[in-house]
């Protein structure tokens, strides 16, 4: 490769694992090739759900160790979830896992205080229950000083620097949207210092340089910069969407499904409201208008439950299974919790009263059926809510190599579907890193070098769009 070509690492952190890529960049080329994958297995300690951070801090020095020389790094992982930390910068315990149940109940107490639909207005974000601003709500802090974000946490690891990287901070349910800074109202009304946070940054920033232990633990020559991405995962892998013009939505497909449209500027009516939709801020000015839908996770815990069989021995018999013989609401939260998910899928058709799936080709075939649904509606409300037409969907993320999947999207949304790049949060890492070197251009500049540079297979929607209808005015009536 010519002398042009830039190597950046990628740390990339999902809820079930992490990687670490290696991005290699040129004026037309980009190239990315995985150094380190590790798990990200949660504990269940006697007082709740935890991440454990000390393993996933080891497989980030693993990985880029493995990564050899870079000239950036980058960290993007899962939202809401923090790590606190004392007067003298140590973390006071393993970070809560957003699945843990100490929020429950919480969100009626805060909307005493402030009325869904008046924090709806002032931060746009949509209702989930483990938000980051329940989870400060339900915790005690005692003896905190600071507070990071996981990849903040992690990027303070790494350089002793601490920052808050704005696309991660706008899904804290604290942010102002239109204002792209901190909800001061909100915070104040609900007892939260936002001291604890510390100044935020936007991505391309610098966020300090590797320190010398950490140089010395992985073999890397030094300076090594490290630089604020898009590091809530979401936010880097719509950055990496390879799409050209406007008139596009997009899902992020993995453990969640994001499922949405990239807007300049948010939507915070009471419809959208109503309809769960959020508003969390991408890069260059962009807001990503968008629903969580359960995702993959439906499948993972199934699988998981099954004893882990060939996947692809079940998605050939989900194929051939009946198509929405019986579909589920994916957005429900009874499917929130792990456990017994095969089970609880089947309890839900039953209590519908629709045939309830038996084999794990069925259940499999259910599952993906009720995402595919779940797709279309998210896609059809966010066009109507945001009064913004699009003509093809992009499909990014691990689903993409589940071409059943992306084949039923194209169907139920009745539009092409465009799938790929799967490794989209680690791609989007990359080009904000690129960028900040001065080797990739603007947004549209770094999704025509995907577009150009990555594997990409289009579905075209096929059968008859009103089987879907049926299936969606079935669950309605659910």
């Amino acid at each position: 490769m010519s002398g042009s070509v830039k190597s950046y690492a990628a740390v990339d952190l999902g809820a079930s694992s992490g990687r670490v890529m290696v991005g290699r960049v040129g004026p037309d080329s980009l190239e990315l090739t995985e150094a380190h994958r590790f798990v990200n297995r949660p504990v269940r300690l006697p007082e709740g759900l935890r991440w454990d951070i000390l393993s996933l801090y080891g497989g980030v020095l693993d990985g880029l160790r493995a990564a050899g020389q870079v000239d950036s790094v980058g960290i993007d992982s899962w939202a809401v979830d923090y790590g606190l930390l004392d007067g003298d910068g140590r973390l006071l315990g393993n970070p809560v896992h957003y699945r843990d149940s100490r929020t429950e109940g919480v969100a009626e107490k805060v909307w005493a205080t402030v009325p869904a639909p008046e924090l709806y207005a002032a931060t746009g974000l949509q209702y989930a229950p483990f938000n980051t601003l329940y989870q400060l709500v339900a915790d005690r802090l005692t003896g905190a000083e600071r507070l990071l974000l996981i990849p903040d946490l992690l990027t303070y690891w790494l350089t002793g620097e601490q920052g808050t990287e704005l696309t991660n901070a706008s899904t804290t349910q604290l942010i102002d949207p239109r204002t792209r800074g901190w909800s001061y109202d909100i915070a104040q009304r609900l007892g939260i210092d936002l001291e604890l946070f510390a100044p935020l940054r936007q991505p391309g920033d610098p966020a300090g340089l590797l320190r010398p232990e950490v140089l010395e633990e992985t073999g890397l020559a030094g300076p090594v910069p490290v630089t604020a991405v898009g590091s809530h995962d979401t936010a880097s892998a719509v950055a990496a969407v390879p799409a050209s013009g406007e008139r596009f939505a997009y899902i992020c497909t993995g453990t969640w499904s994001l499922a949405g449209l990239e807007l300049d500027a948010p939507v915070l009516t009471e419809e959208s409201r109503a309809a769960n939709f959020t508003n969390e801020l991408g890069l260059d000015g962009t807001v990503r208008y968008l629903r969580n839908i359960m995702g993959l996770w439906l499948l993972q815990e199934c699988v998981r439950a099954w004893g882990d069989p060939d996947l692809g021995e079940l998605l050939r018999e989900a194929a051939e299974a009946p198509a929405l013989r019986s579909v589920v609401d994916a957005s429900d939260p009874v499917f929130l919790p792990p456990g017994r998910m095969p089970e609880r899928i089947a309890d839900a058709c039953r209590a519908s009263g629709q045939p309830v799936p038996v084999s794990p080709g069925e259940i499999t075939r259910c599952i993906l059926d009720s995402l595919a649904l779940a797709h279309r509606r998210a896609v059809e409300d966010a066009q109507r809510l945001a009064d913004h037409p699009v003509d093809v969907v992009h499909v990014v993320g691990g689903g993409t190599r589940n071409a059943l999947l992306c084949q039923l999207t194209a169907d139920a949304c009745g539009l092409p579907v465009v799938a790929g790049p799967t490794e989209a949060a680690a791609l989007g890492n990359v080009l904000v890193q690129a960028r900040a070197h001065g080797l990739v251009g603007d947004l549209a500049g770094g999704r025509e070098l995907l577009t150009r540079t990555q594997p990409l297979t289009r579905y075209e929607p096929r059968g008859d769009p009103g089987r879907w209808s049926e299936a969606q005015a079935r669950l309605v009536r659910i």
